[in-house]
C-alpha cells in the first residue's frame, strides 16, 4: 500500500479549474493531489524578431516556484532546473500547435506552482495546454483566428520504481525515495513527445522499462479523458 492508500497504477486526484483568474486570455489551476499549478495563457500581437514576417505564430512557456510553495522557502531565482522545465513545458506545447494556422501570433503559457508535492513539471503540462487551448479559442471568438491551430491535446505524468514497484504519479515522499524516476509526455493519439528517465544509484532492466510506459500511457489517457470534458464547451465569452 503506498503512503496516500493508493493502487500503484492510480492517478492522485486531479482537478482542472478552468479560468481561474480572470486578467489572462486563458487560465487553469492544475492539482495533482497536493500539487496545485496556476497556468496562464497571454496573448501578444507580435512573435520573437527571428521570426516576423514569416507568417507564423509561437508558444513559449515560463515556470516558477513561488516562495511558499515548498516547506522551505524557495528563492526568486531563475535557476538551470527552472530552465530546463520551462523548455520541456515549450517543446511539449509546441508539438501539438499548427503555428502556420496560428498567424503572426505568440502565447506565453506561465506556469506557476503554488504548492508543490511532486510531478510540478507534469502538472504544468496538463494545465498549461488547457490555458493555452482556451487563450486560443477566445482569439476565435473575438474573430481574430479562424480554428483553433491546436491539432490534439497534451498531457504528462512521472512514473518511477521505488522498492522495486513500478509506480504511477509519485508524490514527493515517493519521488524522494525512488530508485527510478520518470516523466513522459503524450498527445492525444498516444504518441510520445518526450521521455525523461533516470535511475538513481541502480540500475533498470528493459521489461521495467516497459512497465514504466505502460503505466504512463494509462495515466495520461485518463488525464486526456478528463481535458476533453472539460474543453468540449467553449470558454465563456468576454465583453
Amino acid at each position: 500500500m503506498r503512503p496516500d492508500g493508493r493502487q500503484a497504477n492510480e492517478l492522485r486526484p486531479l482537478s482542472f479549474q478552468r479560468d481561474f483568474t480572470e486578467m489572462s486570455t486563458g487560465s487553469c489551476l492544475v492539482s495533482f493531489g497536493r500539487t496545485q499549478v496556476l497556468c496562464t495563457a497571454s496573448v501578444e500581437e507580435d512573435v520573437p524578431r527571428w521570426m516576423r514576417g514569416s507568417g507564423t505564430g509561437w508558444v513559449t512557456a515560463e515556470y516558477s516556484m513561488l516562495p511558499g510553495s515548498s516547506p522551505e522557502r524557495v528563492r526568486r531565482r531563475v535557476s538551470g532546473r527552472t530552465q530546463e522545465i520551462q523548455r520541456l513545458i515549450g517543446r511539449s506545447l509546441r508539438s501539438v500547435v499548427d503555428f502556420e494556422a496560428m498567424g503572426e501570433v505568440s502565447v506565453i503559457v506561465d506556469c506557476d506552482v503554488l504548492q508543490a508535492d511532486g510531478g510540478t513539471r507534469t502538472a504544468s503540462i496538463c494545465g498549461g495546454y488547457v490555458a493555452l487551448h482556451d487563450a486560443l479559442e477566445r482569439l476565435i471568438q473575438g474573430g481574430q483566428l479562424g480554428a483553433n491551430p491546436i491539432m490534439t491535446e497534451c498531457a504528462a505524468i512521472s512514473v518511477g520504481i521505488v522498492d522495486g514497484e513500478p509506480l504511477l504519479d509519485l508524490p514527493y515522499i515517493e519521488d524522494a525515495n525512488a530508485e527510478v524516476d520518470m516523466n513522459v509526455v503524450i498527445v492525444g493519439s498516444g504518441a510520445y513527445i518526450e521521455v525523461q528517465g533516470t535511475a538513481e544509484g541502480a540500475t533498470f532492466s528493459r521489461a521495467e522499462l516497459d512497465a514504466l510506459l505502460g503505466l504512463a500511457e494509462k495515466g495520461v489517457a485518463e488525464i486526456i479523458d478528463a481535458q476533453r470534458d472539460l474543453l468540449q464547451t467553449p470558454p465563456e465569452l468576454r465583453g
